[in-house]
């Protein structure tokens, strides 16, 4: 195992998109462990000068990463050897940490759950306490801290040329899913050689459902196993926490959202050695689906499969 540290920078990062056709920025082999370093949002969304720590690469990033659709700002991609379509790419999350001292949310006019209800723009520069884990608020709560990466991400196909980082598909990308902790594992299809990994949105705090258009966006430095899984022909990112596995939809509505969670819950039950009814039964009793976000042009659910009440895995 060799270990690699990716640095936010114009040379990178990419600014909205996923696109096959983006040059890595980094090979690396299967089971290597990689440390990078991300950065989140616009101009727009910085606080005073002076009044938090703001990473010394965002300024660069701004004025000179070109900016081709609306989306998140990037770090990668990352080329990671033998990795073809068919495999799968497990992103084996090892550590997630804060990298200033502030993040932002912001409730934008005809966004959000509620796009008619609210239509007065308001940012926030939220502080973020790294040693007790929490962040303040105008009204005084402490909100606990569990920083995850909103957009984890290979390349997209590539006949669907460039894609806004905003909507989660097959490829991964702005999954918002707060169960994807240290601990935790994801696992994305890969559509083109190399898979192409790339990572940010980093969010410091975040409940399901991000109902008003974002988290605490912030900076976060991650670390992770990047290990390739041969031939398994996964059509759809799924997950594992240490207690649950995870299934995924995400798509316009929530009742569609629901029926591909379901659908590849029960995949992935059949693919244990339960029959159709029975996984069908087992995720009606013991199988929990979360709203995941509502916010991303395309919503998501979440499946939740405690590990205690999952059959056995077959032997390869």
């Amino acid at each position: 195992m060799t270990e690699h540290l990716l640095n936010a920078s114009v040379d990178t990062c990419h600014w909205g998109l996923f696109d096959a056709k983006i040059p890595p920025v980094l090979r690396v082999q299967s089971g290597d462990r990689l440390t990078v370093n991300t950065v989140s949002g616009g101009p727009d969304v910085l606080p005073p000068a002076g009044q938090f720590h703001i990473p010394p690469e965002l300024a660069d990033i701004h004025l000179r990463t070109p900016r081709h659709v609306p989306g998140h700002i990037l770090t990668g991609p990352v080329f990671v050897a033998d990795a073809a379509p068919g495999d799968t790419l497990e992103v084996r999350i090892l550590d997630v940490k804060l990298r200033q001292d502030w993040g932002y949310n912001f409730i934008r006019p005809l966004a959000g759950t509620l796009p008619a209800e609210f239509d007065a723009y308001r940012l926030m520069n939220i502080p973020l306490d790294g040693q007790r884990m929490v962040a303040r608020l105008p009204w005084g709560l402490d909100l606990p801290l569990h920083p995850f990466f909103g957009v984890m991400g290979v390349a997209p196909p590539a006949h669907w040329g460039r894609i806004s980082t905003i909507i989660p598909r097959a490829h991964g990308g702005n999954l918002d899913n707060k169960e994807l902790r240290p601990g935790s594992s994801l696992f994305l299809p890969v559509h083109v050689a190399g898979a192409l990994f790339s990572c940010g949105d980093g969010h410091a705090a975040q409940g399901d459902g991000e109902v008003c258009t974002t988290a605490i966006e912030t900076a976060l430095e991650g670390t992770f196993e990047l290990i390739v899984h041969k031939n398994t022909a996964l059509a759809y990112p799924r997950a594992e926490t240490p207690t649950h596995y995870i299934t995924m939809g995400m798509a316009p509505t929530l009742d569609q959202c629901m029926d591909m969670a379901l659908r590849d819950m029960l995949v992935l039950l059949t693919e244990r050695g339960l029959s159709r009814e029975d996984a069908y039964t087992l995720c009606s009793l013991g199988v929990d689906f979360r709203i995941t976000q509502t916010v991303n042009t395309h919503r998501g659910v979440h499946a939740m499969l405690p590990k205690g009440l999952a059959p056995p895995a077959k032997a390869a």
